[in-house]
């Protein structure tokens, strides 16, 4: 059974919801991904060895080891590197991802009701397939985070932030999100599919990247090849952030 107390909170209410995530705060884990700069998008693919997993120093544990032993991941498939295996680590299941990201969430804005706001909505308009609406969702969310909070960090200076609100609002749906999926020209940022169709988002910081370099790694690449069987209608979605702005810059969308 894999966690017998959520099965008897399930008896219990006899609804189905977030109950083993519930029973704990992770808000020493959440501060911890924060202080290492770990991309959210990241937690769901990192590879590790038996030996980081098994680490119990507490002083110096790695944060594949706090993640792994505390619950939030799990050994999704074992990779043979030479002559000894690795393990490529994921969630253990839609609750722990879904709950986890919307922690996250809270840690870049503490009003619990805006994020639901814009959850609602960002639902609302991948149902419909608003692009457009999507973009004003999401700069008015980079718009509302305090100054203060870039005041003694410059994490607004490395793309993995910008990336991480975009997958944590994804996640947080429980929208079927995959990660660095790699093609044969290359690995694509992020996939979301939802309302029949298919994201394809590409992330930059224009200050390192330059203007444009989103959109154009896309097709490039010629991420949407991997994609058209599907019988989805596919979008590209080339987002570019600013560091002096601390916002979006670019948000281009185009069918592939």
């Amino acid at each position: 059974m894999y966690n017998p107390f959520g099965v008897l909170l399930l008896f219990d209410t006899r609804e189905f919801a977030a109950h083993w995530f519930e029973t704990g705060s992770p808000r020493f884990l959440i501060e911890r991904l924060f202080e290492k700069r770990i991309a959210t998008p990241r937690l769901d693919g990192l590879v590790t060895s038996t030996e980081l997993l098994s680490s119990f120093d507490v002083e110096h544990i790695g944060l594949e080891a706090l993640l792994f032993q505390a619950g939030y991941l799990t050994i999704a498939e074992e990779v043979p590197v030479g002559s000894r295996m690795r393990y490529r680590l994921g969630y253990p299941n839609l609750e722990v991802r879904q709950s986890l990201n919307e922690h996250l969430l809270r840690r870049f804005d503490p009003d619990p009701a805006r994020i639901e706001e814009n959850q609602t909505r960002l639902h609302q308009l991948l149902e419909a397939g608003d692009t457009e609406g999507m973009e004003r969702l999401f700069h008015a969310f980079f718009a509302g985070i305090p100054h203060q909070w870039h005041t003694k960090n410059d994490i607004a200076n490395y793309e993995g932030y910008y990336a991480s609100v975009f997958y944590s609002y994804f996640a947080g749906l429980g929208a079927d999100v995959t990660v660095e999926d790699s093609t044969n020209r290359g690995r694509l940022d992020m996939a979301v599919r939802a309302g029949g169709r298919l994201y394809l988002f590409e992330f930059k910081v224009i200050e390192q990247s330059g203007a444009g370099s989103a959109m154009a790694q896309l097709k490039e690449r010629r991420y949407a090849d991997k994609y058209r069987g599907a019988g989805e209608p596919v979008h590209l979605v080339g987002v570019e952030f600013s560091t002096a702005d601390r916002n979006i810059r670019s948000f281009e969308i185009e069918d592939a």
